[in-house]
């Protein structure tokens, strides 16, 4: 396992089916934390998910709550406009986990409050408020995994 991706109150199926396909094909977990914005039968979500999803470990948790209390040694990496480190400037670890708000609002400001010092950001041109969520999981994915030497990647 070399990464956890934690999307928090996803609500595009599409977004979330392409992070699943992006998670078969590296080896990274999937959390869903509710409430989900769609139903997991989703038509969108299955479509962008392709025949990926025998390949994927996601969990679902009820809430922040519950999943913090599941994994409460998780080393986190809050993906948010507001964070004032860039993503590219962090010594990533197989095992961390990176979290993604919903496409909306992004991350409640508890959440980003209880861990300011794991909150990182995406470098963007001045009125860019963010990427699409899906590609944004991409982005710092593949630095985490170039970082770790792909390893487990052919």
């Amino acid at each position: 396992m070399m990464f956890h991706i934690v999307l928090v109150e996803p609500e595009i199926p599409p977004n979330t089916g392409n992070v699943a396909r992006l998670c078969a094909g590296t080896g990274c977990v999937l959390h869903l934390i509710k409430p989900l914005g769609f139903s997991v039968d989703d038509k969108q979500l299955k479509r962008a998910g392709l025949d990926y999803w025998h390949l994927v470990e996601i969990h679902y948790h009820d809430n922040w709550e519950a999943f913090r209390k599941a994994y409460p040694e998780a080393n986190l990496y809050l993906l948010s406009t507001k964070g004032h480190k860039r993503y590219s400037d962090v010594a990533y670890q197989p095992g961390d986990f990176f979290v993604f708000g919903k496409e909306t609002k992004g991350l409640p400001p508890a959440i980003l409050e209880a861990h300011p010092e794991q909150v990182v950001r995406i470098p963007l041109v001045g009125d860019a408020r963010s990427l699409n969520l899906s590609n944004a999981v991409s982005v710092v994915l593949f630095e985490g995994l170039r970082q770790t030497g792909f390893t487990d990647l052919v």
